[in-house]
C-alpha cells in the first residue's frame, strides 16, 4: 500500500512539473506570438511555416523511435543510452548536410528564392535536437521532469526577447527564424548542464539492433503521421497563397497551444509509468482510464469555449486582419478534443510492447486521411481543414480497438468515461454562444463569456458530482 501511494505521489509530482513546464513555455510563447502577429504581416508567417514543416518532418528521424525504445525497455543501461546518443548525433549531422544541399531545390519547388538561407539556418535545430534527444529520454525514464521545466523555460524566455527585439528592429522573417533556433539551442544547453547523464565512449550494434527492432515501427508510424499532417500545409503553401497558409496555421495554433499543454504533460509522464506496468494489465487499464477521464474533463470545456468565443477572441488579441483564421480555429478545436483518447490508448499499446499494432493502426488511419485529402484539396483550404473533423473521430475509434483485448477496455467504458465532460461542455457552449449575440463592446462580451463558461461548467460538475472533478480537487488538496 505504501509503495502504491509512493508511486502515485511520484506520478502526481512529475505531472505537475511537466504541466508547469508546458504551461510556462506555451504561455510565454503565446504572448510572444501575439506581439509578433501584431508587428509582422501574415505572409511572413506563411513563409516560415513552409520551412518549419520541413524541419518537423526531419525531426522524426532524430528520434527514430529510439527514445521510446529506451523508455519502454526495462533494463536500459549506459551502453544503451550511449549507443543511441552517438547514433543520433551522426544521423542529425547527415540530415543537416542533406537539408543544406537541398535548400535551393526547396526554394525552386515553392518558387521562393528567399527560402534557401532560411532552410539552411532553421535546420540547425535538427543538430541541437540530436544532442539533447537521449537526455530527454533519460529524464523521462528516471522521472525527473522538473529538469524539463528549467530547460524549456530558459530557452523560451530567451528566444522571446530575441524574437521581439529583432521584429521591432525590422528583421522580418529572420526574427521568427532566430527565435526558433535560439530556443532549441538554449534548451539543449540547459538540459545538458542540469542532467547528470553523460554518454560514455561505448557503442554496440547489437544493442542498437535490439532497440531498433522495437523503435522502427514507432518511427515509421510517427513519420506517417507527421508527413500526413504537414502535407496539408505544404500543399497549401505550394498551390495556395502564403496568407491562406498563415490563416490555416494561426487557426490551428490556438487550440494546439492549449491541448498540447495538457496532452503532452500526461503523455510524457504516463508512458514511462505505463511501461513499468506492462505486466500488470489491470493496473495499466486503470491508468489508461484515469488519463482519458481526467484529460477529457480538462480539455473538452476549453476547446468548446474557445470555439464559440473564436471571433471576439481573435479580434481582441490579433486584430481584425486575422479574422479569416476563425473557421480554422473552430475546426481544430473539435479535432484536437480527441487527442487525449488517442494518446491514452496508444500509450497502452506501446507500453505492452506492441509497436507492430501501433504501425498497423497508423497505416489504416493515414489511408483514410489521404483519401479524404484527395477529395478535399481541389475544393479550397477550408475544405482541407474540414477533413480533420472526419479523420480525428474515426482515428479515436481505430486507436481504441486493440485495447478492447489488450487491456480489456471496451468501447462502452471509453464512451462512459468521456461522456460527463462532453455533455457538460455542450451545455456550457450553448450558453456561451448565446452571450455572443449581446450587442455590447467586444471585450466585455469576451469577459462575460469566459466567466459564464467557467461558472456553468464547474457548477455543473459540482451539481452532478462528476468523478473527475472530485479527483482533480483531491490532487490539489494533496499538494
Amino acid at each position: 500500500m505504501k509503495e502504491d501511494n509512493k508511486t502515485k505521489s511520484r506520478i502526481i509530482s512529475n505531472l505537475i512539473w511537466r504541466y508547469a513546464e508546458r504551461c510556462g513555455a506555451q504561455g510565454v510563447a503565446f504572448i510572444v506570438a501575439l506581439v509578433l502577429a501584431r508587428i509582422l504581416d501574415p505572409e511572413l508567417y506563411g513563409t516560415i511555416a513552409i520551412v518549419t514543416i520541413l524541419t518537423t518532418i526531419l525531426q522524426v528521424f532524430v528520434d527514430s523511435g529510439m527514445g521510446n525504445a529506451l523508455i519502454q525497455n526495462k533494463d536500459t543501461d549506459d551502453l544503451d543510452y550511449s549507443t543511441v546518443f552517438f547514433f543520433n548525433v551522426v544521423l542529425c549531422c547527415v540530415l543537416y548536410a542533406i537539408a543544406f544541399c537541398a535548400a535551393p531545390l526547396v526554394s525552386k519547388f515553392f518558387d521562393r528564392p528567399e527560402l534557401t538561407p532560411i532552410v539552411r539556418v532553421l535546420c540547425l535545430t535538427i543538430v541541437f535536437s540530436g544532442v539533447k534527444n537521449v537526455q530527454q529520454a533519460y529524464v523521462s525514464k528516471t522521472m525527473q521532469f522538473k529538469r524539463f521545466f528549467y530547460a524549456t523555460l530558459g530557452g523560451t524566455i530567451g528566444a522571446a526577447v530575441v524574437g521581439i527585439v529583432m521584429a521591432l528592429r525590422g528583421f522580418g522573417v529572420w526574427a521568427l527564424v532566430t527565435q526558433q533556433v535560439f530556443n532549441v539551442a538554449i534548451d539543449t544547453l540547459i538540459l545538458w548542464i542540469t542532467v547528470r547523464f553523460r554518454p560514455k565512449l561505448m557503442f554496440s550494434f547489437q544493442r542498437l539492433k535490439r532497440l531498433f527492432s522495437y523503435g522502427w515501427k514507432l518511427f515509421v508510424s510517427t513519420l506517417f503521421d507527421t508527413v500526413y499532417t504537414n502535407a496539408f500545409q505544404l500543399l497549401i503553401g505550394k498551390w495556395y497563397s502564403s496568407a491562406e497558409l498563415a490563416f490555416f496555421n494561426k487557426g490551428k495554433q490556438f487550440p494546439e497551444l492549449i491541448i498540447t499543454n495538457v496532452n503532452s504533460s500526461i503523455d510524457s509522464v504516463m508512458f514511462p509509468v505505463a511501461s513499468s506496468m506492462q505486466d500488470r494489465i489491470d493496473d495499466l487499464k486503470q491508468l489508461t482510464r484515469r488519463a482519458i477521464k481526467t484529460s477529457s474533463f480538462i480539455i473538452w470545456p476549453v476547446v468548446t469555449g474557445l470555439a464559440v468565443c473564436g471571433k471576439p477572441l481573435i479580434t481582441v488579441l490579433l486584430t481584425e486582419k486575422w479574422l479569416p483564421c476563425v473557421p480554422f480555429l473552430q475546426i481544430f478545436c473539435f479535432s484536437y478534443a480527441f487527442w487525449p483518447i488517442h494518446t491514452a490508448n496508444l500509450n497502452a499499446i506501446k507500453a505492452v510492447g506492441r509497436s507492430d499494432i501501433f504501425l498497423k493502426l497508423e497505416i489504416l488511419k493515414k489511408a483514410i486521411g489521404i483519401l479524404l485529402l484527395v477529395i478535399a484539396f481541389p475544393r479550397g483550404v477550408l475544405a482541407i481543414g474540414i477533413t480533420f473533423l472526419l479523420t480525428d473521430p474515426i482515428s479515436a475509434v481505430i486507436n481504441a480497438a486493440p485495447n478492447v483485448k489488450l487491456i480489456n477496455y471496451s468501447y462502452r467504458e471509453q464512451i462512459r468515461d468521456i461522456m460527463p465532460a462532453l455533455l457538460l461542455s455542450l451545455v456550457m457552449g450553448a450558453f456561451v454562444l448565446a452571450i455572443s449575440f449581446i450587442k455590447i463592446n467586444v471585450i466585455l462580451v469576451l469577459i462575460i463569456q469566459i466567466m459564464a463558461g467557467i461558472c456553468i461548467y464547474v457548477g455543473g460538475a459540482i451539481l452532478f458530482k462528476v468523478e473527475s472533478f472530485g479527483y482533480i480537487l483531491n490532487l490539489i488538496r494533496r499538494k
